[in-house]
C-alpha cells in the first residue's frame, strides 16, 4: 500500500510506468495486480521475459518506451511546475477510482493546493458537447454555479463548449472545480483555455494520468472520461449529439453505479439527441442544481416542491372553489344551475356565492350570478399553469 510520498519506493516506479503504459490499459492493470508495480517495471527496464496478454510486437513497443523513460526527470519537471504525483492507496488517493478495477489509473498527476480525496467525495461531473449552443452553455454555467453555491465540487474535462462553461460557472460563484486533462497537467490543452486552466489550478485542481509534457490524442480523451465518471458522485450531460464523447462518460458512470443525469433540450436539436437517448434509458432528467443535489446528496438534501405561483382562488376552501368553478366564464347563472354544477344543494350554493361576493369573486345580478373581472383573471391564470 502506497504512502503517496516521494520517499515511497513505489512512487518513482509508478512515475516510470505512466511514461510507458497508456492510460486505461487493462492488460497492464492486470499485470500490476498480479505481479506488482516493481516486477512489471523491472521486466520493462531490463527487457525481461514478456508479460502475458501482449504480442511480441506490442511488447517490443513497450520496451522501446521504457528505454526512453526517465522518471527522475519527470519528477523534477513536475516539481518545477508545482505538480505532485499520487499513487493508489496513498493518503490523497480517491478510493472510488479503485472501482475501475484493472482500468484504474497507474497514478495521478495533480496541480493545485486542495486535497483531491476530500474534494472528490462531494463532486459532480458536468459534461457535454464542445460545439454547444448558447442554451447549453447557459445551462452548464447555471448548474455549476448552483452546485458551487451549495458546496459541491464541479468536475469536467477543460475542453471548449460545455466543459469550459461548467468550469467558469463554478469559478464565477467563487466555488471549487476540477479539470481532468487528457495530457500532461503542466501543458494546458486546448491552448485557447490556457488562462482558464491556470485559473482552475489556482482556485481548484487540474489532474491527469499522463506525465509532464505529454500530448493529448483522440483515444486519450475517451479513456480520460472514465476517470471523470469514477471520481464523482454523478454525471450530468448538458448537451450531446448521438456520437458525443460525453456519452462515454455517462455510460461509464452507469457501469460504475454512479448517478447519471441529463438536461433536456429542444426536440429538434441534434445536440440534444444524445441526452434524450440517455433520458429514455436510466438517466434522470434534471433542470437545476437542486434537482442534482436531491439525487446525489445525502439524505435530507431534498429539492423544494415545484409549483406555480399561489393564485387568489387557491386560498379558498374546496367547497367554495367548486362553486366558483361552476360559474360560466361569461354571462350569468342561477343559483340552481350553480348548485348542479358544484354538485351541492341550492341553499349551500347560495351561501357560498354570498361568501364569494364578499371576497370580490362574484357579482349578484337580477337574473343570477356572474364572475367579477378579478375572478375571470384568476381562472385564466390557473388555466395557463395547467
Amino acid at each position: 500500500m502506497s504512502t503517496d510520498g516521494p520517499q515511497d519506493p513505489e512512487h518513482l516506479t509508478r512515475i516510470f510506468l505512466t511514461r510507458v503504459v497508456e492510460p486505461g490499459d487493462e492488460i497492464a492493470g492486470r499485470w500490476l495486480r498480479e505481479y506488482g508495480a516493481e516486477e512489471v517495471a523491472r521486466r520493462l527496464r531490463d527487457a525481461g521475459p514478456r508479460l502475458p496478454g501482449v504480442s511480441e510486437k506490442r511488447w517490443a513497443g513497450l520496451l522501446a518506451r521504457a528505454a526512453r523513460a526517465d522518471p527522475e526527470r519527470d519528477r523534477a519537471a513536475a516539481q518545477a511546475a508545482g505538480v505532485r504525483f499520487l499513487c493508489p492507496g496513498g493518503a490523497e488517493w480517491p478510493a472510488q477510482l479503485d472501482d475501475l478495477g484493472d482500468a484504474r489509473p497507474i497514478g495521478l498527476w495533480v496541480r493545485g493546493q486542495p486535497g483531491l480525496r476530500l474534494w472528490a467525495l462531494r463532486s459532480v461531473a458536468i459534461v457535454g458537447s464542445r460545439a454547444c449552443t448558447e442554451y447549453g452553455a447557459h445551462m452548464a454555467a447555471t448548474l455549476s454555479a448552483g452546485l458551487a453555491e451549495r458546496g459541491w465540487i464541479v468536475v469536467s474535462g477543460g475542453a471548449y463548449g460545455i466543459d469550459g462553461a461548467a468550469h467558469r460557472g463554478a469559478l464565477a460563484a467563487a466555488g471549487a472545480t476540477v479539470a481532468v486533462l487528457a495530457c500532461g497537467v503542466d501543458r494546458p490543452y486546448p491552448r485557447g483555455h490556457a488562462g482558464l486552466i491556470t485559473r482552475i489550478a489556482e482556485q481548484g485542481l487540474v489532474i491527469g494520468e499522463l506525465p509532464p509534457g505529454d500530448h493529448p490524442t483522440p483515444s486519450r480523451f475517451l479513456v480520460r472520461n472514465r476517470v471523470i465518471a469514477a471520481l464523482t458522485r454523478g454525471t450530468v450531460v448538458v448537451e450531446a449529439a448521438l456520437r458525443s464523447g460525453s456519452l462515454v462518460t455517462a455510460r461509464a458512470a452507469q457501469r460504475l453505479g454512479r448517478f447519471t443525469m441529463g438536461v433536456p433540450g429542444p426536440a429538434t436539436s441534434g445536440l440534444s439527441a444524445g441526452v434524450h437517448e440517455l433520458l429514455r434509458g436510466e438517466a434522470v432528467l434534471v433542470t437545476d442544481a437542486a434537482d442534482i443535489v436531491e439525487l446525489v446528496g445525502d439524505i435530507g438534501q431534498l429539492a423544494p416542491d415545484r409549483r406555480g405561483p399561489v393564485l387568489p382562488r387557491d386560498l379558498l376552501e374546496p367547497a367554495a372553489r367548486r362553486v366558483l368553478a361552476a360559474l360560466p366564464g361569461s354571462g350569468t347563472a342561477s343559483a340552481d344551475e350553480v348548485a348542479r354544477g358544484a354538485q351541492t344543494t341550492e341553499d349551500d350554493a347560495v351561501g357560498r356565492l354570498y361568501e364569494l361576493r364578499s371576497l370580490g369573486f362574484v357579482e349578484r345580478h337580477s337574473d343570477g350570478w356572474k364572475l367579477t373581472r378579478q375572478a375571470v383573471t384568476s381562472v385564466r391564470q390557473d388555466h395557463v399553469q395547467c
